[in-house]
């Protein structure tokens, strides 16, 4: 029996279209008209010797081994980009310094770092988790290369560029039962109540911080009482708090831990919140090219997780 040779071109259309939500963007974004992406999406069912769709109302969805092969798709891709990478960049030698919130510090992180260190041996990382003020600070002052952090309206360098602008949302724990506050009681005997007579418990990082004054204005301004019944400098440790049931939290829904979810804020009367950029910022314009190398790298992990999650991020 011959061994399948799946064409990474295919994959990509193939990747791309589940990605997207639609094989005509595909083909737009690819720059292939609709019949060829068609094509070769019979040609990929053919060699895989298995249905990879199924019909589901209007539209199309992954069969089990659809969803099989995506998983390998994006695997091989990566692999390709990073062989890719690998030969252009074989003599890159250097040394970066990388700055970022601890939000990406799972989510990104490991595999940006890894991808870079395997194309690029021959360059020096330093990484630093911090929160956004002291990566500000150390920015400003040429301690680091680059830094990803979340736009709160304060004076930054200018060498920056937007990477995503998500909704800040209410985060609760995921077990619906867990959160034991009089708050929320008051809310499972008053279905639909818009104004508490008890204060809202909030599980925010410790002062001084520019989101949990942006969520203290929101509820001021919805005259919303309130109450800090957990600080911490550690975000890791807001999300056991959270998931603990001793509160409410507040951030973007990127890199939201399995233990905690997203709140309907309408279904309780919690005012809304404003969306946040995300930006990626350089100590200086022209930067070397490892640094280069690794902000392009930051960049596309960031959009790739912000697209494979459009129903939490939009």
């Amino acid at each position: 029996m011959s061994q399948v040779m799946f064409d990474l071109d295919v994959l990509r259309s193939f990747s791309t279209g589940i990605a997207l939500g639609s094989y005509a963007r595909a083909a737009d974004r690819l720059g292939r008209s609709t019949s060829a992406v068609s094509a070769q999406l019979k040609k990929l069912e053919a060699q895989a010797g298995t249905a990879l769709f199924r019909k589901a109302g209007r539209g199309l969805e992954l069969t089990d081994a659809g969803e099989t092969l995506l998983a390998y798709a994006h695997r091989m891709l990566e692999l390709n980009a990073e062989a890719g990478a690998a030969m252009r960049g074989a003599d890159l030698q250097g040394w970066v310094r990388l700055g970022l919130q601890e939000d990406f510090g799972e989510t990104l992180l490991p595999a940006v770092l890894g991808r870079f260190a395997r194309a690029h041996p021959k360059v020096r990382i330093e990484a630093c988790v911090a929160r956004s003020a002291e990566l500000r600070e150390r920015l400003e002052l040429r301690q680091l290369d680059l830094a990803l952090v979340w736009d709160t309206g304060e004076q930054m360098t200018p060498h920056g560029e937007r990477v995503a602008r998500l909704p800040l949302q209410w985060i609760g724990p995921r077990a619906p039962d867990a959160l034991d506050a009089a708050w929320w009681k008051e809310r499972e005997r008053r279905p639909g109540v818009r104004k508490s007579r008890e204060p809202l418990p909030l599980v925010l990082l410790d002062a001084p911080c520019p989101l949990r004054e942006i969520v203290v204005a929101a509820l001021d301004r919805a005259g919303t009482p309130w109450r800090h019944v957990f600080t911490s400098a550690s975000l890791a440790a807001l999300w056991a708090a959270t998931s603990a049931g001793l509160g409410l939290s507040v951030r973007t829904p990127f890199g939201l831990p399995a233990h905690v979810r997203a709140i309907e804020r309408t279904a309780i009367g919690l005012p809304a919140l404003p969306q946040m950029s995300l930006m990626l910022y350089r100590a200086q314009p022209a930067a070397e090219a490892p640094v280069t190398r690794l902000a392009t790298l930051l960049l596309e992990a960031v959009r790739e997780h912000v697209q494979a999650e459009p129903a939490q991020l939009h």
